[in-house]
């Protein structure tokens, strides 16, 4: 450790010795460090599995069994023979994957989908199609039929009781049929839902089938009597499973706005064929956002579903005794099927980065087991050998898991914006296992996406305690572990911790606001005697405040302005508030200057403010037109060498702290009346308001020759009654700045 820190050290004073030619770094380094399953899960594994305690270990590899044309593959089904069928969409075709890997389509159905398909007596397939829904008999050898036309839109799902009796759930009417061997079919039960979109038996013959719009769970004995296992939060039960103990899993998917926008993913281009496009239900794949947050499973709750508030999706347990719980909340993950393991944990297929999640233990933790190298990893089979099979969708695939973990994983983290150039320091990591069997490379670059710009892949760093990175200085970092296996012995992985330097960047004034004269404001939480915020000396003694009362917001952030009290009143007073912003969240000290409009020299006001605000006692300066300049150091947050100043100029502002003048004339007759004429003159503002009295009795406002109180310069006249003579005329005029003058005037 010593070693590292040292380093570091050097690397800094390195730094600040070649600014001229490098640019400036700021002093403190940043730590970026990837130790939790939240960290790990932003990167892309391959034959790497994550666990909920962040480690990273070799997994089960996802090996290809066939690459398809179709870009969804809805369903998958096991042959007698080992070979697989699986339902694909937009082109309704039933395509074979055979033993030794050989794709053929076996089925191609009039129809845009085929999201169903059910073993049928002698080896053959029960094919269900959407739109305009139909359920075809496909034979062995590959000659089919129409096996079932109901006036139902869409056929989702397809069971098989044990009587040999075929379920099928439709939509858009919410349907569910029973047919019999030989093609002939009823309406078995009809749900309030718009669609039944999965179906599964339990051992004493009940029909589980979950609904969309809303996401229901129903239980519908043999004659047709249902009851509803689970009305859930969420718009869809995607799918059903049932365990050997009759415990039923549930695939809860969100169409909630809660869960974010989804859209139809992007079907590729092809020939018109005159066929109408199926219609976009929560049962298609949906394109969400990359996962971002960590995976908590969800404590087992009572609540009743309301009171929850639904994320991507979710899968529920529901006891044999009709109790539910919510096993585990997916966060960003859609999921889409899960697959029952003979220990009882549960492994769930989740889109949109094709992740596939073991859950297990109670409360139940995920970890991420595998990634299919598609989009939406949307079904799952376990063939009688005990391999288990998958299907993706974007592109549309087929693909297999193995029974141990692959011999070697990588792992590329995701990419750290250091928000500006950075200089980078040493990489450390730790791993159960000796060096060799954890290799760790950096790559470097200017763009956010990695592409042929970027630095390549440097060699493999050796020291786990500590070694400088090789990468050349960029904004943008990325690395990537490679994990080995050897001689039986499985290293994992636990963190990765690389420093950096960013660049040093100038802080800058984003505004300056310039209340009006006399305007302050009274600081809040004071020690009972008035205090004014910003005002007199500068109280604070430079210490790091802590994180909420810290003036300076995080990389890019203006800082908030100071919290303020009360408005008052305080004549000669001039309150400017600024906002500052620094790029490396660096701590700003501020310096106040001000210069006389028409000068050229500014002269210092105050030095050393922590808080982006200022009182200026304007009686220290002569009358007139004045600007003020604010600048930001990032000083106590860098070296002499590395500190930046930043610089903006307010708006002119006045500085009038002198009363305007009243020029009295004589008095002349004009009539039966006495005429006092007078001037107001004020050589800064403006007269504002001028107002007289009679032996002070009350003040009547007078305005003007011209009208308008609006210059420096105005002339009056204030006509008396003769009655009125011999009183004294009181006059007193108020410029812009409340500067206060009053005169007398007699009238004999």
């Amino acid at each position: 450790m010593h070693t590292i820190w040292w380093k570091l050290r050097l690397a800094a004073a390195g730094l600040a010795t070649a600014a001229a030619g490098a640019g400036l770094y700021a002093a403190s380094p940043t730590f970026w460090t990837v130790s939790s399953q939240a960290d790990f899960l932003k990167g892309d594994v391959e034959d790497l599995s994550i666990d909920s305690d962040g480690r990273v270990f070799l997994g089960p590899s996802a090996s290809l069994l066939a690459e398809t044309a179709a870009p969804f593959l809805w369903t998958v089904l096991s042959a007698p023979d080992g070979s697989l069928f699986a339902g694909s969409g937009n082109e309704g075709r039933v395509l074979k994957v055979a033993p030794d890997g050989a794709l053929t389509t076996f089925f191609d159905a009039p129809e845009l989908e085929v999201h169903a398909l059910a073993p049928a007596p002698d080896d053959g397939l029960y094919v269900g199609t959407s739109p305009d829904g139909k359920i075809y008999l496909v034979s062995s050898d590959g000659a089919s039929r129409v096996f079932f036309d109901p006036e139902d839109k869409y056929i989702w799902a397809l069971a098989v009781d044990s009587s040999g009796n075929l379920f099928a759930a439709t939509g858009d009417k919410g349907a569910i049929y029973k047919i019999t061997r030989d093609g002939k079919g009823s309406r078995f039960y009809r749900t309030n839902a718009t669609n039944v979109v999965s179906l599964a038996f339990t051992k004493d013959g009940h029909l589980i089938a979950g609904t969309e719009s809303p996401g229901r769970v129903f239980r519908i004995d043999p004659d047709g009597k249902a009851f509803v296992l689970l009305d859930s939060p969420f718009r869809e039960i995607h799918r059903v499973r049932v365990a050997e103990d009759g415990t039923v899993y549930a695939v809860a998917v969100s169409g909630t706005p809660q869960a974010g926008p989804a859209e139809k993913p992007a079907e590729p281009a092809g020939p018109d064929t005159g066929r109408a496009p199926v219609p976009t239900v929560s049962t298609e794949i949906t394109a969400i956002a990359v996962m971002d947050t960590p995976i908590s499973p969800a404590a087992v709750s009572a609540t009743t579903p309301s009171a929850r508030r639904p994320g991507r999706g979710a899968i529920y347990r529901i006891r044999p005794d009709g109790l539910w719980d919510t096993l585990w909340d997916t966060g960003e993950d859609s999921p889409y099927d899960l697959l029952i393991e003979p220990s009882g944990s549960l492994l769930v297929g989740t889109g949109t980065e094709g992740k596939i999640f073991r859950v297990s233990g109670d409360p139940a933790r995920a970890t991420l087991l595998a990634r299919a190298s598609a989009r939406q990893v949307t079904a799952f089979l376990r063939q009688s050998s005990g391999r288990i099979v998958g299907a993706t969708s974007n592109p549309g695939k087929v693909f297999a898991l193995s029974a141990g973990p692959a011999a070697r994983g990588s792992y590329d983290s995701d990419v750290r914006d250091a928000g500006t150039v950075a200089s980078w320091g040493v990489i450390r990591w730790r791993a159960s296992v000796r060096t060799d069997q954890v290799q760790i490379l950096t790559r470097s670059g200017n763009t956010a996406t990695p592409d042929d710009t970027w630095s390549p892949w440097s060699k493999p760093y050796s020291n786990a305690d500590g070694e400088q990175i090789a990468s050349p200085n960029a904004r943008y970092l990325q690395w990537r572990a490679l994990l080995t296996a050897d001689r039986g012995t499985s290293p994992v992985l636990t963190s990765v911790t690389a420093a950096y330097l960013p660049r040093n960047l100038r802080p800058e004034i984003g505004s300056i606001t310039v209340h009006p004269p006399g305007t302050v404001f009274q600081r809040p939480f004071s020690t009972g005697e008035m205090e004014i915020a910003g005002f007199e000396d500068n109280t604070s003694d430079g210490r790091q405040p802590a994180p909420t009362a810290s003036p300076t917001g995080g990389p890019g952030q203006i800082a908030p302005l100071p919290t303020l009290g009360r408005r008052i009143y305080q004549k000669g007073l001039q309150t400017l508030v600024w906002k500052a912003e620094d790029g490396n969240s660096d701590r700003l000290q501020y310096d106040v200057f001000y210069r006389r409009e028409g000068e050229t020299v500014w002269k210092p006001l105050k030095r050393g403010l922590w808080d982006p605000i200022f009182v200026w006692d304007t009686t220290s300066v002569p009358d007139g037109t004045y600007l003020a300049k604010i600048a930001a150091s990032d000083a106590p947050s860098n070296s002499p060498g590395t500190a930046l100043i930043g610089e903006l100029e307010s708006t002119t502002f006045d500085v009038d702290n002198t009363p305007p003048r009243i020029e009295v004339q004589p008095a002349a007759r004009a009539g039966a009346r006495r005429m006092i004429a007078f001037r107001v003159r004020d050589d800064q503002s403006a007269v504002q308001r001028v107002e007289y009295s009679l032996d002070a009795s009350r003040w009547r406002v007078v305005y003007p020759k011209d009208g308008i109180p609006d210059s420096r310069l105005e002339e009056f006249e204030v006509a008396l009654e003769e009655s009125e003579a011999g009183r004294s005329v009181i006059i007193r005029a108020t410029d812009a700045m409340n500067n206060v003058a009053t005169a007398v005037a007699e009238v004999k």
